[in-house]
């Protein structure tokens, strides 16, 4: 916290939320470096020109690009007379890195108001195009002035009360907590170590993170390729990029009932949405899977033309009736392939399709 210069009507005190916890290694001076480069409108320059050159210690004011940082100004009347005051913040400093913020335009005698400066930095402020450009430098360093005019109702009386301080924009460094204390007195420590933060962190997230890159309904799109060959699930450019990501990850459950009942039922499911319904009957379901199952002819159990045929049999035979609901839709060349694909070799099926009181049989 520190305290402005005082009058006989008014007292300025700021109090800035982001202290430095290293000691600010400025450099060249903010003004002088946006003239050098060019980056200052003469606007600018003209109000660098009349900014003081050196702030008080205390009154420096931090700022990480993407977060915001905040100055708390508090305003006192000493006066004895109410004041109306305005507040106007200016510096070197781009003018939409900032927004004012003032409990109130009047100030009994006595009482005091408070006074919010907010900043915010663009996120990219490091990598920005300009601030990147060749034989340029970036300016980290900015001076500030607030200036707080007053008026007295009665008398019509002004007066201008200004307080200073200065901005640091500085990079966030996580490295710097793993040092010991000694290497955190000059801020250059801090901004060294950002160059290789900024290096190796995004490969320590992708370790922090490393279950989400591996599971095919949370991985980046250009590693399903990878995910699909892991399991050996071959990749249909003609499916969505969802869809895909269900049938990788359903792979593995896909192999281990492959020839089986369950496992032809989740595969059309998988294809085609058709609900699995496990609570339903079999003959209900929207996936219906029926295996017909006879003792053939028996020497001395059967009766030649009452309970038994010679020749027509169809052994290993099954049969497959889709349900749809209206208005849906199935491929049955897809429907078919994806039986054939998962039946034993040796079976033979039966596909039925309802839709909308109709029935479609494909033998």
């Amino acid at each position: 916290m520190s305290q402005a210069r005082s009058s006989s009507s008014l007292y300025l005190q700021l109090t800035p939320m982001q202290i430095p916890e290293t000691a600010i290694s400025a450099g060249i001076g903010g003004a002088d470096l946006l003239r050098r480069v060019g980056a200052a409108s003469p606007q600018e320059n003209r109000k660098a020109s009349l900014l003081p050159e050196h702030t008080p210690a205390s009154n420096s004011l931090v700022l990480y690009p993407g977060e915001p940082s905040e100055m708390v100004v508090k305003i006192k009347n000493l006066g004895t007379r109410l004041l109306e005051l305005h507040l106007e913040s200016q510096g070197n400093f781009p003018a939409f890195w900032c927004r004012t913020h003032m409990e109130g335009q009047t100030i009994a005698p006595g009482q005091e108001i408070y006074a919010l400066l907010y900043f915010r930095v663009p996120e990219n402020f490091f990598e920005e195009d300009r601030s990147l450009a060749a034989d340029e430098s970036l300016v980290l360093d900015y001076r500030s002035r607030i200036d707080v005019s007053y008026t007295e109702i009665n008398s019509g009386q002004q007066g201008l009360e200004t307080a200073s301080f200065s901005l640091h924009v500085r990079p966030r460094s996580l490295y710097l907590d793993f040092l010991p204390s000694i290497y955190r007195e000059a801020d250059f420590i801090g901004r060294f170590l950002h160059i290789f933060e900024q290096a190796f962190e995004p490969t320590v997230e992708i370790l922090d993170s490393l279950s989400a890159y591996l599971d095919p309904l949370t991985a980046p799109e250009a590693l399903l390729p990878f995910l699909a060959y892991w399991v050996g699930w071959p990749i249909d450019s003609g499916w969505s990029v969802m869809r895909q990501r269900y049938l990788i990850g359903q792979a593995l459950e896909l192999y281990r009932w492959r020839g089986t009942r369950r496992g032809l039922r989740l595969y059309l499911h998988l294809y085609t949405d058709l609900p699995l319904d496990e609570h339903l009957p079999e003959a209900q379901k929207h996936i219906c899977i029926e295996e017909i199952f006879s003792e053939g002819f028996v020497l001395g159990g059967t009766r030649l033309g009452e309970d038994s045929l010679l020749g027509g049999g169809r052994p290993y035979h099954f049969i497959v009736h889709l349900r749809l609901d209206p208005g849906k839709q199935v491929d049955q060349n897809l429907v078919r392939e994806v039986i054939e694909r998962e039946k034993p070799a040796f079976c033979i099926y039966d596909l039925f399709i309802e839709q909308s009181n109709q029935e479609l049989r494909t033998d």
